[in-house]
Parts: C-alpha cells; structure tokens; sequence
C-alpha cells in the first residue's frame, strides 16, 4: 500500500512538472523549440498509468498549464467565462492524449505514431470552423519565427504544420516506450525524420527565392489612447491632432500607404461624418492613401468599419470587420460580409480588421483575389496578446502568399513579407504615439498550394481521427512479428 501511494505521489509530482513545462508551449508568448518536446514527458506519464490514472493526470498538467492563459481570458471575458476557457482547453488535452492512449496500446504498431497529431489537427481544424474564435491559440502558431518551417503553411496551411509540431513528440515517445518492439517501427522513426528533413529544405529553399518586383513605401501610426462617444471634444481632438502630426510625419519619410488602428475612436454617426471628411481632407493634404479603423454607434448595434481614402481625399473603400473579438460579440456588433481590394501603386491590396485574419478561411479568400499585400488596422489586449495575434495574421500572408501590414493599438506595428520575414516592429504606444515607416518588397501575390486547396489535409485528417475513435473502442488486429 505505501510503496502504490509513492507511485501515485510521484506521478502527480511528475505531472505537475509537465504542466509547468506545458505553460511554455500554450502561453501568449511560446517558446518555439518546447513544443517539439513538453508533449513527450506528458505522453511518457500516461502510457506508464492506468486508465483511471492517466485521465486525472493529463487533466491536472493540462489545467495547470492552461492557466497562463487565465490572466488573458478575464481581461476579455466574464469570469465564469474565462474559467470555461481554461477548462475548456485542459479538456481537449485530455481527450487528445486519452484517444492516442487508447490507440496506441492496443494496437502497438507504427502507424499509431499518427494518432496524436492526427487527433490534434482534426480538433484545430473543426474549432476553426466552428468556434467564433476559430483555432485561436493552435500549437502551430509556436512555430511563427521559425522561419523555415512556416513555409509549410503554403502547402498544407496550419493543419500541416501542426501535425509535423505533433508528430515528433509522438515518434519520440514512442522510440522511448517500445524502442524497437514497437512493430516496424522503424517506419515511424525513419518516415517522422524524413519529413521533417523535407519540411526543413523546403523552407530554406523557399526562403531563398527572391521578391522582384516595385518596392512600396508604407507608414503605420498608432496612439493607444481610446476616444468613445462620449469623451470630450478637447480630449478628442488632442488625440486626432497626434494623428494628423504623425501622418504628416511619415508622409514626409516618404510613405506611400499609411495605416492607422482598428477604432481609433468610436462615434456617433454625426461625429463619424465629420472624422470622414476630415480624414479624406488629411489624405489629400499629403498625397497619401490612408487607411484608418473607426468605430460607428448609433445606439443600436454597433459598426466596426475600415476606412480606405485615395490621395485625393475620396474614399475608395468602406471594408466592414467580419470576425468580432469577445466584447464585440458581447455588445452585439453588426458583422460585415464583404471583401475589398483595391489597386494602389500597381499592386491589389486588401483590407481587413484585427480578428478577421485569424481566420484562414478569410485569409485565402483574399488570396484568391491575388492581393500582393493586406492592410490591417488591429487593436489587441493591453499589449497581453500582441505577439500571438501579430504571428497569426503573418502565418495568413505565407499561407497566401502576400505581405502584412499591421497597424495595431495596444500591441505592435509590424510589416512582414510574403515569406513571413519581419521587415520591421514597434511597440504602439499612448500620446504622443508611435510611428514606423517600412519599404516593402511587393511583386504580384506568390502562388501557394494552400490558396488553392485550402484545409482539405485538416478534414482529412478530422476522416481519420473519426476512424481512430472508431479503433479506439475496438479489439486490435493481430499483427506479425515477423
């Protein structure tokens, strides 16, 4: 009896550490090569327990390590909410790891190396069709600087990136549990190697193609400072006075676009006439297009809008925000449905707003109409979540094969390429604000494979975890071990 209860307090200490581990890997701000890894300890544990054991195991590290995101959760939900969030995310862990449990042991085969990540990408892939808040957070988005790598995406997009994140772990586990009785597991170790070798060479190769073509000089301007229906006209004018200096500013180093914030201020329809001509007055002053994110109430159901004015102060384009961030869904916001894109420069650009480009969906809806590059005002979370949110919209434009221009309050301003290279970033910051003027290498939209087929390897791969689940509840074949 004493020596079962120091395995079972042994093992709680060891899950403890995973979740600690695990904390690294699922946080606002990943550490890359951890995901590769923290899985390994985790999936050790749960093979060397029972059942029972393995279930309240996986649930304490995976509770322990979703809650880095708890802090996150409470700035944008309710409290009850946010802890649904937490326990929500621990619960997909559990279910993940306990099917690949389930698979693994009764069929001890290579092929069960496919299990996790197979499982993972079929779960990432029906929360970004089904979840408002898509496939926030997935583990691929870890990978985001890793240059290399990220260029899978163009391929497979975030389903296949995903798996190769999850296969290792998986082929590593499994050489540390079964070795070489694992049947034909050679298949596994020497296939999971391959593929990463291959995914690694592609990339680089990828990198190595230069961008030809005219470059584009673009200006970002933000002042964190937030102006509502109701604020002062003294306070709101001080801010929109910063804002006509700073677009000055980067008019004059030579920006060509320049893109301000998601909501700069949120108005009533009357005041958002007034902002309208004088934007358009602003844009025409200085010969620029200007791009700037504004709020409408009229008292009803809000309006987030994406305002787009030609160097001669006409406004070219009224792109309305698509995806709405929790407190948008919480007020109620009316969402937009169509696209835009327009010709500056000799290039499509398209417009979109902060959340919309969470979505892939949105992401290669705007491949398909060949943009070379999308502007994006954006306004993130006290600066919590800006280097998630600013990976996920880059991950869009290598996907797609177009350059990002993100123009974000409370996070960063960020330029990237179509290859996902950061050209240049900067915190956002209040009055008097912050500015970036970044050149741009821009040839017409890089082909991908993903804008033409899109998440078909996700699906497949929610046909093949629906037939794990199927195995996992059913008597294993006999295999030869000969």
């Amino acid at each position: 009896m004493q020596r079962a209860t120091e395995s079972v307090l042994i093992k709680v200490a060891v899950a403890i550490g995973c979740g600690c581990l695990l904390r690294f890997v699922v946080g606002l701000t990943p550490v890359w090569w951890l995901a590769w890894v923290a899985p390994v300890p985790l999936l050790l544990l749960t093979f060397r327990s029972t059942q029972v054991q393995s279930r309240w195991l996986v649930l304490l590290a995976a509770l322990i390590a979703t809650t880095a995101n708890f802090t996150f959760f409470r700035l944008v939900a309710p409290l009850p909410v946010a802890i649904l969030m937490v326990i929500g995310q621990a619960l997909l862990w559990v279910f993940v790891v306990r099917i690949t449990r389930k698979v693994v042991t009764r069929y001890q085969c290579w092929w069960t190396a496919l299990a996790y990540p197979v499982l993972w990408v079929a779960v990432d892939t029906l929360m970004a069709a089904l979840l408002p808040d898509g496939d926030w957070g997935s583990l691929a988005y870890t990978q985001a600087d890793v240059l290399p790598l990220l260029q899978v995406t163009s391929i497979l997009g975030v389903p296949g990136l995903l798996f190769l994140v999850a296969l290792v772990p998986s082929t590593l586990t499994l050489a540390i549990l079964r070795g070489r009785r694992l049947h034909r597991g050679w298949i596994a170790y020497a296939g999971t190697a391959a593929v990463l070798i291959a995914a690694v060479l592609f990339g680089v190769l990828r990198l190595r193609t230069p961008i030809d073509g005219k470059p584009v000089t673009v200006g970002l301007v933000a002042v964190d400072d937030a102006i509502a229906p109701w604020s002062s006209s003294r306070y709101s004018a001080n801010i929109l006075q910063q804002y006509d200096r700073l677009v000055g500013s980067v008019a004059a180093r030579g920006a060509q676009i320049v893109v301000l914030p998601e909501k700069i201020a949120v108005l009533r329809p009357s005041q958002a006439q007034q902002w309208r001509e004088h934007l358009g007055a602003l844009a025409a002053h200085y010969g620029i297009w200007l791009e700037a994110g504004i709020g409408v109430d009229d008292g009803t159901r809000p309006e987030n809008w994406s305002w787009l004015f030609m160097p001669n102060g006409t406004l070219s384009a009224s792109y309305q925000k698509h995806k709405m961030a929790p407190p948008e869904r919480r007020e109620d916001y009316r969402s937009g449905t169509d696209y835009a894109v327009r010709q500056i420069a000799g290039q499509s650009f398209g417009l979109a707003i902060c959340k919309d480009m969470h979505f892939a969906s949105l992401g290669r809806a705007y491949g398909q109409r060949g943009v070379a590059a999308m502007l994006v005002p954006a306004w993130d979370f006290n600066f919590l979540d800006k280097w998630l949110e600013s990976r996920t919209t880059l991950t869009r434009g290598v996907e797609n094969g177009y350059a990002i221009v993100r123009a974000g309050r409370e996070s960063l301003l960020i330029v990237s390429d179509a290859y996902g290279r950061i050209l240049a970033q900067r915190d956002s910051s209040p009055l008097p604000g912050s500015s970036l003027v970044v050149t741009i290498p821009l040839s017409r939209q890089l082909p991908t494979v993903y804008t033409r087929i899109g998440d078909s390897f996700g699906w497949l791969c929610v046909l093949a975890g629906i037939v794990l689940l199927i195995c996992s509840r059913s008597s294993p074949l006999r295999v030869s071990r000969a």
